[in-house]
């Protein structure tokens, strides 16, 4: 369990913008220690192939630098990265995300837009006072624009739409330019990808609306500066701004007080995107939000530590149900697994209870695929990982889940990764043989058998006694099939009788 005055960090790679929130755990509640961001305009470094310019990349590089200048002497337990939009768009993440892990120090998690919008919803509603109001959360980002229904702390409905404020920027108002004719198109292109919104969160549905981040806190300081209420921004005060803009002409023409240079390039598309939004949704009074994503990421990562709380064991769970997953074969396999891997991985340290995690949820979803066909049942399985929104992961860790789904049956050679990584490896073989135990639906007798690993060798080797060998000869041959298996691979797996 976390210890009190822990430090924390989450690390917030958005579209427009690169944060930095460090916070200390103190009895349950996570206390402001710092607080960085950059703009760094990630997300108009795209070409039409949608490629990240070396530019664009750069500027995101030299920013994980000066992060990780602050992270000096933080653990990889403290410290969570998440990547949004521009980064889950990119056909060239992999190549910023490789040098942005060995410049940063910590592994950076690229988030499906569904859980970005569940972390900006706990990120939000842990900083508002409890209440059993239903709530409309909003959040513009440079790329996507998240909305979330929830009420107290529970998210009822959840959305990440790909319109933003630096992609309407570039798109509708590239030269800086504002006319009536192109705010009039960037709304009602705005509302056009946001439409479905309407049947989702209708006004009836929800009590309050919130805005998050970037855009709304920035025109509700434009307007509090010029009178407004404070902490609010109303279609009254955001038509008064969109004259302003018009009567200006021209971006750079813009003298309002409050208005930061870092948001100019991109105050144009924010606000139509931001006013289309509000006239669909018949929203009167948007409510600034202290929390954002980096909050929810914050606290994702306490409720991580309680084990209890892990989004990610509540979603495994459902999955399974939804598909009808045989749960006594599931747990059956699970525990086999759990222990032949506790053999091979230490379980004392943090990472190796990730790990038996990590596997306790591949065996639990093993046979996800069966509700599609029996036939490449495992196929199946990681297809539906692999594409599925479940909350809690990262868009590498359903990959990694997917990959065990996919190599948990049949030939290996299907897999093209993950053989170089020894911890993989491991986890890979338990998963496999607890399969191979457990073909009957039966619990096997595994009690005593030990699996050792010898990874500067790559060789694992289980031995058995030779009683079990001659009482279970089905088990026995699926063994030795499984030994020919692995001689497709750079590993060696055994296994002895004696």
């Amino acid at each position: 369990m976390m210890n009190q005055n822990t430090f924390l960090a989450a690390v917030d790679l958005g579209s427009n913008s690169f944060r930095l929130e460090i916070g200390r755990y103190d009895h349950g509640q996570m206390q402001r220690v710092d607080y960085l961001k950059e703009t760094v305009r990630l997300g108009n470094g795209f070409d039409e192939d949608r490629h990240l310019s070396l530019e664009a990349m750069t500027r995101g590089w030299d920013c994980l630098a000066r992060f990780a200048e602050r992270l000096a002497g933080f653990e990889a337990c403290q410290v969570s990265a998440v990547a949004t939009q521009t980064l889950r768009e990119a056909r060239n993440r992999d190549e910023f995300l490789r040098r942005g892990r060995q410049i940063l120090g910590f592994p950076i998690e690229v988030i499906a837009g569904i859980e970005e919008a569940r972390l900006i919803y706990q990120g939000v509603t842990h900083l508002l006072p409890y209440s059993q109001e239903r709530r409309l959360v909003i959040d513009i980002g440079g790329r996507s624009t998240e909305l979330i229904l929830g009420s107290g702390a529970q998210t009822l409905h959840a959305a990440s739409y790909r319109v933003g404020s630096v992609a309407w920027s570039m798109k509708y108002f590239l030269k800086g330019d504002f006319s009536e004719a192109a705010m009039y198109r960037a709304e009602i292109a705005a509302q056009a990808v946001l439409d479905e919104a309407l049947h989702h969160y209708p006004r009836h549905q929800w009590d309050a609306a919130y805005g998050a981040s970037g855009t709304v806190g920035a025109v509700a300081d434009i307007l509090a500066q010029a009178g407004w209420p404070k902490g609010q921004v109303s279609r009254e005060g955001l038509n008064w701004l969109v004259k302003c803009f018009l009567r200006a002409g021209h971006v750079s023409q813009v003298q309002l007080e409050g208005l930061k240079d870092e948001r100019r390039a991109v105050i144009g598309g924010g606000v139509s995107v931001l006013r289309g939004l509000m006239e669909l949704l018949h929203i009167d009074t948007l409510y600034v939000a202290q929390g954002a994503l980096r909050h929810g990421v914050l606290l994702e990562m306490v409720q991580r530590d309680r084990h209890d709380t892990d989004a990610r064991d509540a979603s495994v769970d459902r999955l399974a149900r939804q598909f009808a997953v045989d749960t006594g074969q599931a747990l059956r396999v699970s525990r086999v697994a759990g222990r032949l891997a506790s053999q091979i991985i230490s379980p004392r340290s943090g990472h190796g209870v990730d790990l038996q995690r990590k596997l306790h949820w591949a065996a639990c979803l093993h046979e996800i695929g069966m509700a599609i066909s029996s036939s490449d049942y495992h196929k199946h399985g990681a297809y539906i990982l692999e594409n599925a929104d479940m909350a809690g992961f990262g868009m590498s860790e359903l990959y990694q889940l997917g990959l065990l789904v996919l190599g948990h049956h049949g030939k290996l050679k299907k897999l093209d990764s993950g053989f170089d990584d020894a911890e993989f490896v491991m986890v890979l073989l338990a998963l496999r043989l607890a399969v191979v135990l457990c073909h009957a639906r039966q619990d096997p007798q595994d009690s005593d058998m030990t699996l050792a690993c010898h990874p500067s060798h790559q060789r694992l080797t289980l031995t058995v006694t030779a009683a079990w060998a001659g009482r279970f000869p089905q088990s026995a041959h699926l063994l030795r099939l499984e030994c020919i298996a692995w001689q497709k691979t750079s590993w060696t797996f055994d296994w002895v009788a004696i």
